[in-house]
């Protein structure tokens, strides 16, 4: 859990956050490069990712 409250756990501020977390761990076992594949729900439901996809992928990069 990054962050304090329950509304905020969707949010793209804990998303950097984890995906920070996600980065640490990555470089400390050696790895240099990543692949990412990001999808939505789909389906009936919506097509686009949601707001905290944008915030992690830059986390990462």
């Amino acid at each position: 859990m990054k962050v304090k409250a329950d509304r905020d756990e969707s949010s793209p501020y804990a998303a950097m956050l984890a995906s920070q977390d996600v980065a640490t761990r990555c470089k400390e076992l050696g790895i240099t490069a990543l692949h990412i594949k990001l999808r939505a729900t789909g389906g009936n439901k919506t097509k686009t990712p949601g707001p905290g996809a944008q915030f992690a992928l830059r986390a990462l990069a």
